[in-house]
């Protein structure tokens, strides 16, 4: 397991959901802090100087874990579900190119409120013009060994895919091998019927999770259970990456410091606990071997 945190450009949108802004000062800040990932906020590809990127990223020891998308839809309300072919086609050129940066930096690219809403249209009609787009930009990633990773989120940002069984359930619908899931345990707080164990359930659909206590704030400032958390994913053997998607509060330093502080320790914790039982049956053992609870 590693541990990433998002990063948008220094002229991303006020709305733009990342604890850190401006890739040359916040990239060695994210290593600084133990680190091992950034997930790059964009709203197009061209946001990015690839040449200094992979400088950036070389210097200081950091990989991209993957690219979210939230800017397209927040800057240009572009959505996979557009009424008009016009749009649909824009988004999925913009999606294209986010692929061909992801082959070379992350090798994954976030779907969130980019789906699009549902709204007063027919729930089916908008779920087929979701799984049409979603298959041509898979085929389009499948060659670049890209995975495009559906984020549920709650109902109160947006009334399509909230939980993860109806993410698992959509994912079965477009039945493609690189199209996968990327739940949020603050969105799962609200809709799903456990976190934990509904992780550990979906866990073959699962190639990424964001990570945010339930006031949005860095974990360990709310009330979630993280050791729950752990204990369901180190019974499934998650071996992905978790990232910090948190307000940027009180402020981004300290954010990020905080969520370091209270994520590595856990993380080291799991991985130590993975790799010396690797060989081991019985993932039970293995949890209760690391310390982590199922309360």
């Amino acid at each position: 397991m590693k541990l990433s945190i998002a990063i948008a450009d220094t002229h991303a949108l006020p709305s733009a959901f990342v604890v850190f802004r401006g890739f040359d000062e916040c990239i060695p800040k994210a290593a600084s802090l133990g680190f091992d990932g950034v997930e790059l906020a964009l709203k197009e590809a061209d946001e990015i100087n690839t040449s200094k990127l992979a400088r950036l990223l070389s210097d200081n020891g950091l990989l991209v874990s993957c690219i979210s998308t939230g800017q397209v839809y927040a800057d240009s309300g572009l959505m996979f579900t557009h009424e008009d072919p016009v749009k649909r086609e824009e988004v999925k050129q913009i999606f294209r190119e986010l692929i061909d940066l992801a082959k070379d930096f992350g090798k994954m690219i976030n779907i969130g409120r980019v789906r699009g809403n549902i709204g007063d249209r027919n729930k089916d009609k908008v779920e087929d013009l979701f799984v049409e787009v979603a298959r041509e930009l898979c085929s389009y990633a499948a060659k670049r060994e890209v995975t495009l990773i559906l984020e549920p989120v709650n109902r109160y940002e947006i009334d399509f895919i909230n939980s993860v069984e109806e993410g698992v359930s959509l994912m079965k619908k477009i039945d493609m091998p690189n199209m996968r899931l990327m739940p949020d345990i603050f969105h799962m707080n609200i809709e799903d019927r456990a976190i934990g164990a509904e992780l550990a359930k979906h866990i073959d659909y699962i190639r990424y999770i964001h990570m945010a206590d339930s006031n949005r704030l860095a974990p360990g400032r709310g009330h979630l259970d993280f050791n729950e958390v752990f204990y369901h994913l180190l019974k499934s053997g998650y071996d992905g990456w978790v990232s910090a998607e948190i307000l940027p509060r009180p402020d981004p330093d300290e954010a990020a410091k905080q969520t370091a502080e209270f994520l590595l320790p856990l993380i080291r914790k799991y991985n130590a606990d993975i790799k010396t039982h690797a060989g081991r049956k019985g993932n039970g053992a293995v949890a209760q071997h690391a310390g982590l609870t199922n309360k």
